[in-house]
């Protein structure tokens, strides 16, 4: 199951595996309920969560019915608990939505919650990142998690994420990390192969590896921001009951 999973990942384009996994997976998450873990998202339960990675795939961390991987689980308990993303409708924006949380999130937010992606068949608008169509001050919130990898200029898509978020919107830009982690964020244009890519970056579809300085390089865009060590606060028999990451910073980044 690992090989057959890293191998779908690596070869099999995202924009096509959105249109296929969630009924095909639905299907297996049939064999695997259980009691042990239980996806926050959905409120369903499992014996085990399919393993999920491109290289070295990890156990117990897609949820087959909800599609969540373990930090999408951690995003959802903080949104919950540390913002009022369900408090009250908001006018808010998704980038490169994960499909965990769409049907969630348009429940909440109705004609509010704006999909955005470059390739996606799911998102509702065709966007790239580094030239958002929306005017100034449209957004109360928006989230773009695991995208400034990929990106030409992460600085100038967080910039325009600054930019059509409200005064006083938060944003949360989540990035992975390789350990260990760089003093300082790692980028060269020149370094063009899929191959070459993936040594220096980690995936060979990255542009950069992301360093400590990676709050630097938001607060550059204009951001105040806050490194949140939400996980660090939730008991461990829930760490492991949601199959959550143990170290995850999640970075709250505010429009002042």
């Amino acid at each position: 199951m690992k090989r057959l999973i890293s191998f779908i990942i690596r070869k099999i384009p995202r924009k096509y595996l959105q249109l296929v996994s969630e009924p095909s997976l639905k299907v297996v998450g049939l064999f695997l309920r259980g009691n042990k873990y239980t996806c926050p998202i959905i409120n369903k339960s499992y014996r085990k969560f399919l393993p999920y990675g491109r290289i070295n795939p990890r156990e117990n961390a897609l949820c087959p019915d909800s599609l969540s991987l373990e930090r999408h689980r951690l995003l959802w308990l903080y949104l919950k608990e540390k913002t009022n993303f369900f408090k009250e409708p908001l006018h808010f924006l998704h980038i490169a939505p994960e499909q965990c949380f769409m049907k969630k999130f348009e429940e909440k937010h109705g004609e509010g919650y704006i999909t955005a992606d470059l390739e996606s068949p799911l998102a509702k608008v065709k966007m790239d990142v580094h030239n958002i169509p929306f005017e100034e001050n449209t957004f109360d919130a928006a989230m773009c998690n695991h995208v400034m990898e990929h990106v030409d200029s992460d600085v100038q898509a967080m910039t325009e994420i600054y930019r059509v978020l409200k005064p006083g919107g938060w944003a949360i830009m989540q990035v992975p990390f390789f350990s260990p982690i760089p003093e300082e964020t790692f980028e060269d244009a020149s370094i063009k192969s899929p191959e070459a890519r993936e040594k220096a970056f980690g995936q060979d579809d990255h542009v950069r590896l992301y360093g400590k300085d990676y709050p630097d390089r938001i607060r550059s865009a204009g951001f105040e921001v806050i490194e949140d060590d939400f996980i660090h606060t939730i008991p461990s028999d829930l760490v492991e009951r949601y199959a959550l990451p143990k170290n995850e910073i999640i970075y709250f980044c505010k429009k002042n």
